[in-house]
């Protein structure tokens, strides 16, 4: 069995165990898994298997534990249901098919952890992204674009600086705020022509 195995609140957990045995597997078979906190303590029982499965009855582990294994072929796993930080602890897998006898029974130490935040790039959506991130960037830049523009047009409405249609025809295209400079600029000039022309 491993010497450690993680598990995540509330997720179903594996506990796997394998054996050899010289001897055909026969209904003299038996299976038993025991448990100590973490904290300390006496172990405790909290499964046997002799044919068929005997999950334990009482204490934390009641409804909570299922036989997956198959001594048939070598495996003697049980499952989890739930496991909770408070399960934290070392489990025994010893099995016995006698005239067998055991030796060098492993342990092996559960630590249950809350599942943190976890987010993985799967290939779909690594391609969607590449995909849909330019094209939303594209849209934006458009928004953008036509916004400003709208604006532009908008403050031209207000300015009241619009060409006449002969300007358009005869100068090349200006901004809205180069045509309003040049109104400007003729308006000074003239101003300029005036006082000239009148000494007092």
């Amino acid at each position: 069995s491993s010497a450690n195995v993680r598990a995540y609140v509330g997720e179903q957990v594996a506990l796997k165990c394998s054996f050899k045995s010289s001897s055909p597997i026969s209904e003299s078979l038996t299976v038993d898994w025991t448990y100590r906190p973490i904290t300390g303590g006496q172990m405790e029982t909290i499964f046997h298997y002799q044919s068929v499965p005997y999950p334990t009855t009482v204490g934390k582990f009641k409804d909570r534990i299922s036989w997956v294994g198959n001594v048939a072929k070598g495996d003697a796993s049980i499952a989890i249901e739930s496991p909770a930080m408070s399960d934290n602890g070392t489990f025994i897998c010893s099995v016995k098919n006698p005239p067998d006898v055991y030796h060098n029974i492993p342990q092996t130490m559960l630590i249950v952890t809350e599942r943190g935040f976890s987010f993985q790039l799967t290939s779909a959506v690594l391609l969607s992204i590449l995909v849909f991130l330019p094209s939303i960037i594209v849209v934006v830049l458009l928004l953008v674009r036509l916004g400003r523009k709208f604006a532009v047009q908008k403050e031209k409405k207000k300015s009241g600086c619009k060409k006449s249609s002969i300007e358009v025809s005869d100068e090349p295209e200006h901004t809205g705020a180069g045509s309003c400079l040049g109104k400007l600029r003729d308006w000074c000039l003239n101003c300029v022509d005036t006082d000239e022309e009148d000494p007092y």
